[in-house]
């Protein structure tokens, strides 16, 4: 890839694409049988084939397929429409640029679609010499007639065996466009002669794909799993990855075939991916503009890193990496004047702090969560930290809760700022009301998707990411409005930020906090951890950047629960001996006693630790208490 230019190649390198979903089951659903051939629609109903690719650039598809998965001369033949070969191609990518036409901003990319031939070729010798040119041949006629039309890239996709998947691969090179070739693969991760995921990657890239991946299979699960081993076996090759899984497999349900991965659980998948460093997902048999949009929007999550976004973030702050310039006549506050909590982590010989995640009331009253507060407070907590619409769930704002503890409780709070809700004018107006209200200690997140709440309909706003907040909030503490005008005086912020020391993709994890920082990160509280092992790797590794640490420590409620955040949540890894425990426990009290006592466990083993200055404890199902329970005689 380093040595090969193109505009979809360039875009991967910079971000990751979104791709569309399934051209034939939206064809299916929407009343053509599957007696007629999908392809020949291209020339038939034109318009029919563009209302699909416009619903999916709607839904945000950067890439758009053509309607040419089986317009090669076997299949086509099938028809009696071999003849027709050329005509269709070109017609399918003349339909996908017309779509692409009508994005606003940049238009998608068009991707010719080189499917299968359909028969299963013998292997080795058995097959003829004059048998694979033909195949090749018939290969090498669709690719150039999607060139020709104009296409951006060849994706050549569910390719079951090897020996055709190389045939396709090398009929693509002859027209010179970039190539995606994806394999198929069944239920244990082999394509049909039994080829491996990490066998097929190294093959892909000695043929000369430039973008290698797997595509259909069963969901997106096992296409998690199958990119990991692809990732793994290029062993830091920069070759760009693309997983595009089926909406798993299909059931039978009234007499109809019905997928049953819903565009949730893509959602929850792609974020996976992409975080991991796959650069293109999309859908195939099954998705529709839906998932498509749910890709999209986690694409959006993970905006601003070398795995990027659909777009860069929307709004544009007007500064450099730091040093930022300083306003005239405007004071920097150094860190460890900030706030309290500030002298206390920045000081050379500092106290443990412990922090506790209080959260806002669903309801009107912040009685009980004051209360909470103050317990906690009474028992030896530092600083209160209060999260912002956790889960994508409907509360009261932090902003207020945070002023009330510091109120009421004489106790400094952190208010937790995510990008999720509030379009660029609306954070600024948040982060200013906050310093006008005494708020000094801010941490900064990206934020769960709206999906994760009640209310999966609601738009998750997404101006900036993490570290274009990051970057926003420093600029603010140098006196500069988002303009670049100065304000005449400079806010005070002291800015945490979030990390996952069980990333799957630790490079990536660590290169972004280093970006964090670089925006003007001061402190790190990280996601829970429950493995010493991979927390001393992740501050062995974070050390060069001098960060201090708040380490995330979440007792464990039940086995079901340790099973849910270990499957379920990004950045989440609990190690199966710690799961074991739990099961043992059974549940109700007593498994609530074993995860105070894991939870015990893993402070005592991480408060003596370099870098490492406190601990942010989340108590689980607002088990208040059980904070107090887990530093009682470790911290306090």
């Amino acid at each position: 890839m380093a040595n090969v230019r193109s505009p979809v190649l360039d875009a991967l390198r910079s971000s990751v694409l979104v791709v569309d979903g399934a051209m034939g089951t939206q064809i299916y659903e929407r009343g053509v049988l599957l007696t007629n051939n999908y392809e020949e629609l291209n020339l038939s109903r034109p318009e029919f084939i563009s209302k699909i690719h416009e619903e999916y650039v709607a839904a945000g598809a950067q890439v758009l397929e053509t309607n040419t998965f089986g317009a090669n001369p076997t299949r086509l033949a099938r028809h009696g429409l071999d003849a027709k070969l050329r005509e269709i191609n070109l017609a399918g990518v003349a339909i996908a640029k017309r779509a692409a036409a009508l994005a606003t901003g940049h238009p998608p990319f068009v991707g010719g679609a080189i499917g299968p031939t359909g028969p299963i070729y013998p292997l080795g010798d058995d097959w003829s010499e004059a048998e694979r040119a033909r195949v090749r041949d018939g290969f090498r006629a669709q690719a150039e007639a999607l060139a020709e039309g104009g296409a951006d890239l060849l994706i050549v996709e569910t390719m079951r065996q090897p020996a055709e998947l190389r045939l396709a691969v090398e009929a693509a090179r002859t027209t010179g466009l970039p190539i995606v070739a994806e394999a198929s693969f069944d239920e244990g991760g082999t394509m049909s002669d039994g080829t491996s995921a990490d066998e097929i990657a190294r093959l892909l890239v000695e043929w000369g794909a430039d973008v290698i991946g797997a595509n259909c299979g069963e969901g997106p699960k096992l296409l998690f799993e199958i990119a990991e081993r692809m990732l793994e076996a290029l062993d830091g090759k920069d070759v760009p990855i693309s997983i595009v899984p089926n909406a798993g497999l299909p059931r039978r349900i009234d007499d109809r075939m019905v997928y049953m991965a819903t565009p949730e659980y893509f959602q929850l998948y792609a974020r996976r991916m992409f975080k991991l460093g796959v650069r293109m997902v999309g859908g195939c048999c099954g998705t529709t503009p839906e998932h498509v949009k749910k890709i999209a929007a986690a694409a959006r999550m993970v905006a601003g890193s070398d795995r990027g976004a659909v777009e860069e973030p929307t709004v544009e702050i007007h500064s450099s990496d730091p040093p930022h310039p300083i306003a005239p006549g405007v004071r920097v506050v150094p860190s460890h004047e900030k706030s309290r909590l500030a002298r206390q982590i920045e000081a050379p010989e500092a106290r443990f702090a412990v922090s506790v995640e209080v959260n806002p009331p669903a309801g009107l009253s912040l009685e009980k969560s004051l209360d909470a507060a103050k317990m906690l407070i009474d028992g030896g907590v530092d600083v209160i930290n209060v999260a912002d619409g956790p889960r994508a769930s409907a509360r009261m704002s932090n902003l207020v809760m945070v002023h009330r503890i510091q109120e009421r409780l004489g106790c400094e709070a952190i208010l937790h700022v995510c990008c999720r809700d509030r379009n660029f004018l609306g954070m600024v107006g948040h982060l200013l009301a906050a310093h006008e209200l005494g708020i000094r200690n801010l941490c900064i997140i990206t934020g769960d998707p709206p999906k994760m709440g009640d209310y999966p309909d609601a738009t998750g706003v997404f101006d900036l990411d993490s570290v274009g907040l990051l970057r926003l909030v420093h600029q603010l503490n140098r006196g500069y409005d988002p303009g670049g005008k100065p304000m005449g005086d400079a806010t005070s912020f002291y800015c945490a930020t979030g990390a996952e020391p069980a990333a799957l993709n630790h490079p990536r994890e660590l290169d972004r906090l280093a970006k964090k920082k670089r925006a003007g990160a001061e402190l790190v509280m990280t996601q829970p951890v429950y493995d010493v092992a991979v927390l001393d790797r992740f501050l062995a590794d974070a050390a060069p950047l001098g960060l201090p640490i708040l380490v995330g420590i979440l007792p464990l409620a039940s086995y079901r629960n340790a099973e849910f955040l270990h499957n379920e949540v990004p950045g989440m890894q609990i190690p199966e001996e710690v799961r074991e425990r739990m099961r043992k426990a059974g549940s109700g009290a007593p498994a609530r006693r074993e995860g105070v006592a894991i939870a015990r466990e893993m402070l005592a083993a991480i408060k003596d630790r370099p870098g490492v200055r406190g601990a942010y404890v989340m108590p689980p199902l607002g088990r208040y208490e059980a904070a107090l329970e887990v530093i009682q005689g470790i911290v306090r």
